[in-house]
């Protein structure tokens, strides 16, 4: 059921979103989402969880660094187990003609539902993305991430997970 919600509330932000890119364009705002699916906590065969979720870039904050192109990114996911994990963050992005490799680092806040307990509510996740450019405006790509509370908590068991990832510029 909160999955199901949880599906719906990303349908309607890409609605809303998509409602308001022509506004965008002629503000010359530059806004790019990801909705990804895929396994949470791949590695522990007692507590996987097939997961959802959606990310937001805005490009206009975009900074060329000594370490590559650099933005913030903020997104959200939801396991089948009702486990949860909202987060925001940096993101890299280094092109390789139509190939993007794409690390990043996010803390965030995790609830653990009815999945695995990860020890603490702050949590860290690193990710590593690999893209391909399919059009000027849409990306498709795999990614793969750890989560971790540094041992902040009693206990640090973190979570492997790996997701497909559909991208679109508006």
């Amino acid at each position: 059921m909160i999955l199901k919600k949880f599906l719906i509330s990303v349908l309607f932000v890409l609605l809303t979103f998509a409602v308001n890119a022509e506004e965008a364009k002629d503000n010359n705002l530059d806004a790019k989402f990801s909705v990804y699916s895929g396994m949470f906590d791949f590695s522990d065969d007692g507590k996987k969880s097939a997961l959802i979720g959606f990310q937001h870039q805005n490009e206009n904050l975009n900074r060329d660094t000594f370490l590559g192109n650099i933005s913030p990114i903020t997104g959200a996911m939801i396991t089948a187990d009702n486990a949860g994990y909202i987060y925001t963050g940096v993101q890299a992005q280094y092109k390789i003609g139509a190939l993007n490799i794409t690390p990043s680092f996010t803390p965030g806040l995790y609830h653990e539902g009815d999945g695995k307990d990860l020890g603490h509510m702050l949590e860290f996740k690193s990710e590593v993305q690999l893209s391909v450019d399919f059009s000027q405006s849409s990306k498709l790509g795999f990614s793969y991430n750890h989560i971790s509370n540094a041992s902040l908590g009693d206990k640090n068991p973190g979570a492997n997970s790996y997701m497909f990832n559909f991208f679109k510029n508006f």
